[in-house]
């Protein structure tokens, strides 16, 4: 889809790695801006680089996303020095580590309640004005398959997900005569953190591709960016309220 997203400017949360950076990346080969909301510039202005070495314009903005004025500011410092906002994803996370619900602390509830649920929500408000006045607006968070139908190993993080769905549903209807289409992926995709995982436990590769049809994990920016730039194109603008579960075929329940 080169050019589809020529002219629109885009703000990604968590991209200096992982899918924030596949999508980042993407979004960039389609011709869009991107603000590279990054916790960390070390990790945010190597990928803002990518972004400009793609033919556009590309800027890190330090965000924290679960302090609000810092997603504010991001949305600020995109309006100011790209002039418009047209499509804002919020991917970062903070990765969940496999508890049971009867031991885990309240800690890991408010943690992962503030990068998922708030974080989505603070994204949401900060944007909405430019959105709405862009006359293309789009709204993508990235909730996973554990929102869907569920997670034994992590019970705090499936509910923390199904919300960002709930959501996205829920503005999906308020933002329809806005013009603005809201919608989710949920994606599986090798990245720092499953990387990580794989070396403490080795046999969990193997056993993820073999419940998955396609026998591989999606790659951060051809497979998972691939369907962020559909959800911000022209071509999706009949297409709100969904989720696109983004995983090989492990999950085809919807």
């Amino acid at each position: 889809m080169s050019g589809a997203l020529e002219g629109r400017v885009a703000v990604v949360t968590g991209a200096g790695q992982g899918v924030g950076r596949g999508i980042a990346l993407a979004l960039a080969s389609a011709g869009c801006a991107v603000v590279v909301a990054a916790r960390r510039a070390e990790t945010g202005e190597p990928v803002a680089a990518e972004v400009r070495a793609r033919g556009v314009p590309g800027l890190c903005v330090e965000t924290d996303v679960t302090n609000r004025a810092d997603i504010e500011t991001a949305v600020e410092r995109t309006v100011a020095d790209l002039g418009r906002l047209d499509v804002m994803v919020h991917n970062a996370l903070r990765a969940p580590s496999p508890h049971r619900v009867e031991s885990v602390g309240l800690g890991e509830w408010d943690e992962l309640s503030q990068t998922a649920v708030w974080a989505s929500i603070w994204c949401a408000r900060a944007a909405y004005p430019h959105l709405a006045g862009s006359g293309f607006g789009r709204l993508i968070l990235l909730t996973s398959p554990a929102g869907v139908e569920g997670s034994a190993g992590l019970p705090l993080y499936a509910p923390v997900k199904a919300a960002q769905r709930a959501l996205a549903k829920s503005l999906a209807r308020e933002w329809g005569p806005d013009a603005i289409t809201v919608n989710c992926i949920a994606p599986v995709a090798v990245t720092p953190a499953l990387d990580k995982a794989f070396a403490e436990n080795p046999e969990l590769r193997p056993r993820i591709e073999a419940r998955t049809p396609l026998r591989r994990l999606g790659d951060p920016e051809a497979d998972i960016g691939g369907v962020a730039v559909f959800l911000a194109s022209d071509a999706s603008s009949y297409v709100t309220g969904q989720t696109i579960v983004c995983d090989g075929g492990s999950f085809t329940g919807l």
